[in-house]
């Protein structure tokens, strides 16, 4: 297995910053707007995001939250190893509102039809906006495509995006992993 660093904590950093800005433009003061998280790990950058925004943009009053989708997942019953649900904090109101999911990486596009499958537990949206950190773009199965990408990686099917938040793996990182 070979490791290779896509991109460090730097470049992470700028396409974070880019990223906020492009949420910025299109939603303003975010008065109604929502970011969700899709558990496990989208939930890091949404996190960062929401910090980025208040922070840096001085937007205050964002509504933010984590979505877990494990249930909802079209393959949750075809795995051999019990699965472990994760929080869903949605402590807000979704109907009517933009609803911006948040993800690290789009992979097939199963985890976000399972969070579009989930979020109506919690009303009816007006508006449904996807940003990932990664857009891996020929490993998709369904036509779902990202409205904000922080990076487009050109993957093959033997190959893996690995990333890692500070918050949990101890150093901002995102590697291509390649099993020979």
């Amino acid at each position: 297995m070979s490791k290779k660093i896509l991109l460090n904590s730097t470049e992470i950093s700028i396409i974070l910053n880019r990223l906020a800005c492009q949420l910025i433009e299109k939603h303003d003061d975010f008065s109604n707007t929502v970011l969700i998280g899709l558990q496990p790990r989208g939930v890091y950058l949404a996190d960062r995001l929401t910090k980025i925004l208040q922070e840096n943009y001085n937007i205050k009053n964002i509504n933010s939250g984590a979505l877990d989708i494990t249930f909802y997942r079209d393959d949750f019953r075809r795995r051999d190893e019990p699965l472990e649900a994760n929080r869903t904090n949605i402590d807000f109101i979704v109907e009517g509102k933009n609803v911006v999911f948040i993800d690290d990486v789009l992979y097939s596009g199963r985890s976000i039809n399972a969070a579009l499958t989930a979020i109506q537990s919690f009303g009816r949206p007006n508006k449904i906006e996807l940003l990932v950190l990664i857009d891996r773009r020929f490993s998709r199965d369904l036509p779902i495509q990202p409205n904000y990408k922080g990076r487009q990686i050109d993957v093959i099917n033997n190959e893996k995006v690995a990333v890692q938040w500070k918050e949990n793996d101890g150093a901002d990182r995102i590697y291509l992993i390649k099993n020979e």
